[in-house]
């Protein structure tokens, strides 16, 4: 059927509406106009409609996943302070978060430290890099995923939920340490830890060494189990330096105390 331009360009966005193709529907008039006046061939034409089609669908994809990751949204390597973080290498990290070498072949990444040594920020950094690779990664507290697995072995659906779980590259949980086993019954957490070893990756933030892992899982072939499959392929890194929000809350202090009001406080006695 032929049209002439202008019922073409009448009925145009109405098709590609249908089509579900949003970003070539607000860019055809203006790239027509353009390929009119500058003579392109329609190959060309077309081949540009496309590339912004491929270009914003890609874009949407990425915050789609980013809105549906749970990881904190302030935590990036853009505010990530690697002065304060003198155990940790910025190439070393820059280069987990391009995903090479480890994440396709289900390598962990293990992250220890005391609590405030930023730990998490890094983790997080690192997994925001590789959802712009196209990655698709999700972030929880542990706490959090072992209520979760537990309420899915209560409903019979465990296994479900664990192959569900399988569309993410990555899965972090964080503050592993703050799971006790005489509070909620952990042994659902290897269930998960052992149907993703060597398959998907785990990324792991603790405050305290795997000596002390017995206070998590069931009984102690349970930890050195989980242990041995998390240590497997994984990168251990150790955040040793000092706490940021102890760090913080001096840096607000100080200035108080240089900075003395009332009579007779211009000069320390």
């Amino acid at each position: 059927m032929t049209r002439t331009k202008d019922q073409a360009a009448a009925v145009l966005p109405t098709m590609l509406k249908a089509l579900r193709l949003p970003s070539i529907n607000r860019n055809w008039k203006r790239l027509t106009d353009t390929a009119d006046r500058d003579g392109w061939p329609a190959v060309q034409l077309l081949a540009s409609l496309l590339e912004i089609e491929m270009a914003e669908r890609t874009t949407r994809r990425i915050q789609r996943h980013r809105d549906q990751s749970g990881l904190p949204a302030g935590k990036t390597f853009a505010t990530f302070d690697f002065d304060a973080a003198p155990g940790v290498r910025k190439p070393h990290l820059l280069s987990l978060a391009t995903g090479d070498g480890w994440i396709d072949n289900g390598g962990n990444l293990l992250f220890f430290g005391q609590s405030g040594t930023g730990k998490t920020h890094a983790i997080s950094a690192i997994s925001h890099a590789l959802i712009d690779t196209g990655r698709r990664v999700l972030f929880c507290s542990t706490t959090d995923m072992v209520q979760k697995l537990q309420a899915a072995r209560r409903d019979l659906s465990l296994p479900s939920m664990l192959d569900k779980l399988d569309k993410y590259d990555l899965i972090v949980l964080d503050d592993l340490s703050y799971v006790r086993k005489d509070q909620v019954e952990t042994s659902a957490l290897f269930e998960l830890i052992a149907h993703r070893y060597e398959r998907h990756s785990i990324a792991i933030t603790a405050n305290q060494p795997f000596s002390a892992w017995d206070n998590v899982f069931p009984d102690p072939a349970m930890s050195v189990a989980a242990i041995d499959r998390l240590v497997h392929h994984s990168t251990i890194i150790e955040m040793n330096g000092e706490s940021y929000r102890k760090r913080s809350a001096v840096s607000r202090i100080e200035p108080a105390n240089n900075h003395p009001t009332g009579p007779g406080s211009d000069r320390p006695s």
